[in-house]
């Protein structure tokens, strides 16, 4: 199995909770955003995700496995 490109694994990455609320539902709103937070820390089935630093990030595909 060979190694993915560097650029199909930088498509595949969102950084912040906006991208990440902007992928998931469609808006970067406010409520949206608190929302990804939440499913990330408090909710009984976790938003598969992971820190950049101080930012959240999570990958597309990871992201579409959960959600199915």
């Amino acid at each position: 199995m060979s190694a993915p490109a560097p650029d199909a694994l930088a498509d595949d990455l969102l950084i912040g909770a906006a991208q990440i609320a902007r992928h998931i539902f469609g808006s970067d709103e406010d409520r949206f955003t608190r929302r990804v937070y939440y499913l990330m820390g408090r909710a009984k089935c976790r938003l598969p995700s992971f820190r950049l630093g101080f930012q959240v990030a999570a990958r597309k595909s990871t992201l579409r496995q959960w959600i199915i």
